[in-house]
């Protein structure tokens, strides 16, 4: 299948976009290209192969959820310069009400 200059044109009139004559070949002859590569994409595709989403298989990398020890509120909070109800206690930046 070829794409012609004509076809072109009207797919660029149906996009809206305004293309010079030289534009219209240069553009019809990558569209050529392009489909044509689409094409023997295709032909290699076989029957008895099954379709994959990824080259290599995928593996989960992911280590288990496990419950662990953790900081206390009080020893998180006992290096910062301000704590008020076990949070940190920050500088207001906005000035909405709360």
């Amino acid at each position: 299948m070829s794409i012609t200059r004509d076809e072109v044109a009207h797919l660029a009139r149906l996009s809206r976009l305004a293309l010079g004559e030289d534009e219209l070949e240069h553009f019809a002859t990558q569209l050529d290209v392009i489909i044509s590569a689409v094409a023997r994409v295709q032909e290699v595709a076989a029957d008895d192969i099954p379709p994959t989403s990824h080259a290599l298989p995928l593996t989960n990398v992911f280590r288990p959820d496990e419950i662990r020890p953790s900081l206390t509120p009080q020893q998180a909070l006992a290096g910062a310069p301000a704590a008020e109800e076990d949070r940190f206690r920050v500088p207001r930046i906005l000035d909405e009400e709360a």
